[in-house]
């Protein structure tokens, strides 16, 4: 990619199911970015937290995420409610988000060109990125997104649970002491409920085109 920027880093923010991961990935796919999702490495972290229950939590995590694969996580199925749950609270913990913003910290410095998505993206890990996005989207319309997408997983899943779920995981992200959910001050909004994917893609597409011209 030929830019008059030396690099090309692009943090997206917002809260749960508001279309961040899907313009996110629609955004480095069409300029080649290299994609990291902040969300999913600490449904890992929460998952394999469950699995083997270990003793001390900040050793375990910092053994596993040194040698941790990113495209291998992919194939795991992350999005489960009690998964979901689980990474409200060790997200809570300065020492899980230290372990997992240190290897956000490498993936940039290897990757100039890139695009990350999470809740704390423009505000703690990349905050000279060359652009910022912020999504947001009601918490009706975000639940309904959720819900389909639990739904292929789970049949007994309810949208009313879903939605209370979500509820409760936004209010501890924004609420929370360590690198709370919150709009950086230059971050650009997009309303996934007033655009639709390629909509979203076309005002995400106009501001990198700024930086490439």
């Amino acid at each position: 990619m030929k830019s008059k920027n030396k690099t090309i880093q692009i943090a997206c923010d917002g809260g749960g199911a508001t279309g961040k991961s899907t313009g996110a990935k629609m955004i480095a796919k069409k300029y080649n970015l290299k994609f990291l999702s902040s969300g999913l490495l600490y449904r890992y972290a929460s998952f394999i937290l469950l699995k083997y229950k270990p003793k001390n939590q900040k050793n375990f995590l910092k053994k596993k995420f040194k040698k941790l694969n990113y495209k291998k996580i992919n194939n795991i199925n992350l999005h489960t409610q009690e998964i979901s749950n689980n990474s409200a609270i060790i997200a809570k913990k300065n020492s899980v988000r230290k372990i997992l913003k240190n290897f956000q910290i490498t993936f940039v410095k290897k990757n100039k060109y890139c695009c990350i998505e999470g809740r704390d993206i423009a505000t703690k890990i990349l905050p000279h990125s060359d652009l910022k996005f912020f999504f947001k989207c009601n918490l009706n319309l975000a639940a309904y997104r959720r819900y389909k997408e639990l739904k292929k997983k789970n049949n007994k899943i309810n949208l009313k649970d879903v939605k209370k779920a979500l509820r409760i995981r936004n209010n501890l992200d924004v609420k929370r002491k360590n690198s709370p959910l919150k709009k950086h001050r230059n971050a650009i909004e997009i309303d996934t409920g007033k655009l639709n994917k390629q909509e979203m893609l076309k005002k995400m597409s106009k501001h990198v085109q700024k930086l490439l011209d």
